[in-house]
């Protein structure tokens, strides 16, 4: 059973892979340890960190029977099943349950660009056969389309659709997103950058999925707490670390996959999992491994002292 709303900090798990079509269940096993032992609040596989859109059907529902294994019943475990495909987005769903996952989260289909009234309607569908309770996910940047405040007021009022993971940057938009639900205590709202975490937090959302927590977990837990007792001291110390893991790790060459890329070869440098990235991607090479491994280096000088 997940909470209504889920609060805290949500990362957004990394896939370790051995080869293109091989989970790395080490790996696995020593990430999810690290990021509970962090003090996460759930677990969110599948997502645009996690390159689901690059893994095979057969890895994903791997990774989710493998992930709840390893998990058990320490914290929620939230499953992405963003799919073009209506039927492969309900079978993950479907496996999600048979392996003891909480929570699904689904982006708007995307490659045609759907309207909002086409949204409501999709995910109205989708909720009425999910097994599971739903996420929204707003991740316009990837999916070329925007799910409108007034969509979300609408679509909150499906029984199965429990909150928000907003992974849009705009805060002008989850403020107005927040204030037409400032009637719905029970519907969650969940930041994706980890940049303006806590200021939204401030404002009234339950937490962040924040892909640094892979790395740092005890330190974006801290900044969620400060945040939510309003010690603006401690969030003065702790923000400005958020912002130098943001800055040194995530924009490293001229890649699109840069962050993704920066999380796997500093998670590898500190033992915990393997680097490979699925095509179309690939881990970075050795002069770019070496900045990265400078930077991890700095990072845990200033977060770890």
């Amino acid at each position: 059973m997940i909470s209504k709303p889920l609060r805290g900090i949500i990362p957004p798990l990394v896939t370790p892979m051995l080869d293109e079509n091989t989970l790395d269940l080490k790996g696995l096993e020593h990430l999810l340890n690290h990021v509970i032992a962090g003090g996460v609040s759930g677990i969110f596989i599948l997502g645009t960190s996690g390159e689901a859109q690059n893994l095979s059907y057969a890895v994903r529902k791997e990774l989710i029977r493998q992930t709840c294994r390893i998990v058990g019943e320490r914290v929620p475990i939230l499953v992405g099943i963003s799919d073009t495909s209506f039927v492969e987005s309900i079978s993950l769903a479907n496996k999600a349950l048979e392996y003891g996952a909480d929570a699904l989260v689904a982006t708007p289909p995307f490659y045609y660009t759907p309207g909002q009234a086409e949204l409501i309607q999709y995910y109205g569908d989708l909720a009425d056969q999910l097994p599971l309770p739903l996420f929204l996910y707003n991740m316009p940047s990837h999916v070329k389309v925007m799910i409108e405040p007034e969509t979300i007021v609408q679509l909150s009022k499906h029984k199965n659709i429990i909150g928000l993971k907003d992974s849009s940057a705009n805060g002008v938009y989850l403020q107005k997103v927040m204030y037409l639900l400032q009637g719905r205590p029970d519907f969650t709202i969940l930041v994706g950058p980890e940049e303006m975490t806590a200021g939204m937090v401030l404002m009234g959302a339950h937490g962040g999925v924040n892909g640094g927590a892979n790395i740092y977990p005890e330190l974006y837990v801290s900044l969620y707490q400060a945040a939510c007792n309003k010690d603006f001291k401690t969030i003065a110390e702790l923000q400005p670390k958020v912002m130098n893991v943001s800055l040194s790790l995530y924009n490293i060459g001229k890649y699109a996959s840069s962050y993704i890329k920066g999380l796997k070869t500093a998670l590898n440098l500190k033992g915990i999992c393997s680097d490979f990235m699925p095509e179309p991607f690939h881990k970075f090479n050795k002069a770019e491994r070496e900045f990265v491994e400078q930077k991890l280096a700095e990072l845990d000088a200033l977060i770890l002292k």
